[in-house]
């Protein structure tokens, strides 16, 4: 079975839903509220795994209920847990997330254990068989760094979800096969904001200009832009009624790794993404909302 890497974070996620979102120094009442496992790190893992892969995850949890359910719950699937570490000094990551009645969010995170996520945690025996190592931006940068340099010495190929947005420093960009960025990372990275088809070429061609081997533009309902040193192509979304997009982008970069990890080429693995993508804003929730192979193929077999 083909093998990703996930390295990053766990949260647990504290979800309000309500009508709208506050404007700053409003008081809104809310509706239902529920807690849900998440971190883009963890749902990444657990999209892959749905998706086909065999995961294994590295991160760090507290020692609390928060972390103790949050290993459960990758053992549950079939996720190789051997990696995580339970730090006895600080908390498990905690996000409040907001979502309104259109399924846009807001979203406060507390770290805690996930800022100890340190590069000393990374071992070359972790790399064994992966096709692929999936990293974001939730966890220390100088982490993702040692990662992507480790995944090159171990020939394995680097996915970087480079969110939350950030700087990225000159020495991690030749590691990337492959960078995902949105709407809001790519502007930040590359000063050019994507709103044209003209401007999301530029952007593409920008972030290979500065090291990645590939990039994949995600577009939330338009779907996603892919760039090649060879070539560049726009491939749209499925159609979808969003109840909650927390976690979209997770199903996504976990689908599109475990895609990858099967050689699919990289316009299919986006295709098989996007349907991934989809099924998760149908849902409330990260990773309750997450869908398994079969309701990917299912969506591929007969879209809407």
């Amino acid at each position: 079975m083909p093998r990703v890497l996930v390295i990053g974070s766990s949260n647990t996620d504290l979800v309000i839903r309500t009508n709208k979102l506050p404007s700053p120094g409003e008081t809104v009442i809310g509706g239902t509220f529920f807690t849900a496992a998440g971190g883009k790190g963890a749902n990444q893992a657990v999209a892959a795994a749905r998706a086909g892969a065999q995961v294994t995850f590295i991160a760090r949890t507290g020692c609390d209920d928060f972390g103790a359910q949050a290993l459960s719950a990758f053992q549950r699937e079939r996720i190789d847990t051997r990696w995580i570490v339970s730090d006895p000094d600080l908390p498990s990551g905690i996000a409040f997330i907001l979502v309104d009645d259109r399924g846009e969010n807001s979203i406060v995170v507390a770290s805690g254990a996930n800022a100890a996520l340190s590069p000393d945690q990374i071992r070359d025996r972790a790399y064994e068989d992966a096709e692929i190592c999936l990293l974001q931006l939730e966890t220390p940068l100088e982490t993702a760094v040692h990662a992507a340099s480790l995944s090159t010495k171990n020939e394995t190929r680097v996915v970087l979800n480079p969110a939350p947005a950030a700087d990225l420093p000159a020495e991690i960009w030749p590691h990337l096969f492959l960078i995902t960025p949105n709407q809001t990372e790519t502007e930040h990275l590359t000063g050019i904001p994507p709103n044209s088809p003209q401007n999301i070429a530029k952007a593409a061609d920008k972030l290979l200009e500065k090291g990645a081997q590939n990039a994949i533009i995600t577009l939330g309902a338009q779907g996603a832009f892919l760039a090649t040193p060879d070539h560049a192509l726009h491939i749209p979304a499925f159609k979808a009624t969003p109840i909650d997009t927390t976690g979209a982008g997770d199903a996504f970069n976990g689908a599109l790794s475990s895609a990858l990890s099967e050689n699919y080429s990289l316009e299919t693995a986006i295709r098989f993404a996007c349907a991934a993508g989809a099924l998760t804003v149908g849902k409330a929730g990260a990773q309750p909302a997450i869908p398994t192979r079969d309701q990917i193929d299912a969506l591929l077999a007969n879209p809407p």
